[in-house]
């Protein structure tokens, strides 16, 4: 017979991100793009804004709010006043087609959306095809856009500091199940329809508790984070709650992702942290080499969204700032891994621990992972074995909001899509998506090892690696290069060259396709889908 452990029940939910924000870090500071708070001015808006959800929007708990808006103080608050009344957070990606936005918007079931002013012509484009949306509310105080979405939607059209200033802070909230909904965020949909990701409370919770440990992510009250990351985007990678909870200083830089305006914040708030995809750090390198970017107080950048070339890594080494490599999806909270040198690597040359530094690296603690075979059994962790990459736990979802789709999920775990060896210890390294390794006269080939070679040739400014159909080898590689020379682009010759003391002489591509741009999916990654079907090649 089981004995019953005498601790108290206290759910894990928002609210004690919040108190503990509210409270012992009032003093913390959010700087956004042309303002500024503290974390206890933040919290009075944030039940100021509760208030008014309530008493003045109508909404209930589980009604689904929805946001439209980039990385921005007002968009913070929203991430604790919907979740404090129980309601769900839905934060629409701004980069889909009008679409999918609107198609997201209706299967979501949004009653709300709060849109940022510049974002409001996008908004009003698909404002007629919104069909439970009953009231849009502008964050920033700008007549002209309330105009625009007022004549497009038809409804009452608000504007958020007038809605805060209007009511007292909430001091009734409702007690709330961790097992609630707090979050609802859709994958990027680059095959099918975009899928619901519903985070709970408790999940919620658990990862932001999990992203601040050491050997994950590792935040300090004395941090200040830069999520570069949108917050539109996978929960803005769970640093809205992850900062907060250790008191960690937050810096939101608004809709201006370029280096100028990214390097300028790095340099003026004293950034120790930063979170973005690999493209951005590339883009920072000039800067941060010519001084224009005064980042000494920048102790780490991590690194998500695509593999990292083994360059770019060198490169910020060189410059002092570690670069660390974490893998996640909207489907796993989203943080799930890091790939920091475990205590078997001790004594390893710096060559040795770069090849360590480019796997995938280390599931997070209270997370499990294996790799399968196709029929879904387990593969030995020998780190040779190659199988779908597979995950758990309780941040990780257990299925899509609204949607059936059982061959995502294999007996609880995950299927995650991702190809992967694994050592005996739980460390992985993933060689590709599923649907992108390259199959060669019956051998796989990564694109992703080999986008990570070529991005290292002095003359390639983007790279990415598709499989064509080939009359003798079923497939075979073809690299789609962007030169950083457009009048002197690498040559096929070249780049056989560049890579034959690399990898394996049956990985070399047999074809370079010099473009302007390779094109990217709504979240930054590449869009293989897209660029497979705008290549016309067949090889003998």
């Amino acid at each position: 017979m089981s004995l019953p452990g005498l601790m108290q029940p206290t759910p894990l939910t928002i609210p004690l991100i919040f108190e503990r924000m509210r409270t012992v870090f009032a003093d913390g500071r959010v700087i956004g793009h042309d303002d500024a708070t503290t974390y206890g001015a933040l919290a009075e808006r944030v039940l100021k804004l509760a208030t008014a959800l309530t008493d003045e929007l109508g909404i209930r708990p589980g009604d689904r709010v929805a946001t439209f808006g980039h990385n921005s103080i007002r968009h913070l608050e929203l991430y604790y006043a919907v979740p404090l009344i129980g309601a769900v957070l839905h934060t629409i990606n701004v980069r889909l087609f009008d679409d999918q936005i609107a198609w997201i918007a209706n299967h979501a079931e949004d009653r709300v959306v709060f849109c940022d002013a510049e974002l409001a012509g996008q908004l009003a484009g698909v404002a007629d095809q919104l069909a439970t949306v009953e009231r849009v509310v502008v964050m920033g105080d700008d007549a002209e856009a309330r105009g625009v979405l007022a004549g497009a939607h038809g409804h009452g059209v608000l504007d958020h500091d007038a809605l805060v200033a209007a009511h007292d802070p909430a001091t009734d909230l409702p007690e709330l199940d961790e097992n609630d909904a707090c979050g609802l965020c859709y994958t990027s949909g680059t095959t099918g329809d975009p899928k619901g990701v519903l985070s709970s409370h408790r999940a919620t919770v658990l990862h932001a508790m999990a992203a601040c440990m050491a050997d994950h992510i590792g935040l300090h009250e004395s941090d200040v984070v830069f999520p570069v990351v949108p917050m539109f985007h996978a929960f803005g990678w769970g640093l809205p709650y992850a900062a907060p909870l250790t008191g960690a200083e937050l810096v939101l830089h608004g809709a201006d992702s370029s280096p100028s305006n990214l390097g300028d914040a790095i340099t003026r708030h004293g950034v120790t942290v930063a979170a973005a995809v690999p493209t951005i750090w590339k883009a920072l390198l000039p800067g941060l080499h010519d001084g224009s970017i005064d980042a000494l107080a920048l102790r780490l950048v991590f690194v998500g969204g695509s593999a990292s070339p083994r360059a770019l890594i060198e490169a910020y080494d060189d410059l002092g700032i570690e670069y660390l490599q974490v893998w996640g999806m909207t489907e796993t909270g989203p943080l799930a891994c890091a790939s920091r040198p475990r205590r078997r690597h001790r004594g390893l040359s710096r060559d040795e621990l770069l090849d360590v530094r480019e796997r995938t690296g280390t599931i997070f603690a209270g997370l499990e992972a294996r790799i399968t075979a196709p029929d879904g059994r387990p593969v030995a962790h020998d780190g040779v074995a190659v199988g779908e990459l597979e995950v758990r736990g309780p941040w990780i979802a257990s299925a899509y909001y609204g949607v059936h789709a059982a061959d995502r999920f294999n007996d609880g775990w995950l299927r995650t899509g991702d190809m992967a060896l694994m050592e005996h210890d739980g460390e992985f390294r993933i060689v590709d998506r599923a649907k992108d390794l390259v199959k060669s006269g019956g051998e796989w080939i990564s694109s992703v090892e080999l986008e990570g070679h070529l991005l290292a040739h002095p003359a390639v400014a983007d790279a990415a690696v598709v499989g064509v159909p080939s009359h003798r080898w079923d497939e075979r590689p073809v690299a789609v290069l962007v030169a950083v020379d457009e009048s002197d682009p690498p040559t096929l010759e070249q780049v056989r060259d560049f890579l034959a003391d690399r990898v394996a002489k049956w990985w070399l591509p047999d074809a370079v396709e010099i473009v302007a741009e390779i094109p990217k999916t709504s979240v930054g990654k590449l869009d293989k889908k897209l660029l497979r079907g705008q290549l016309d090649v067949v090889l003998d």
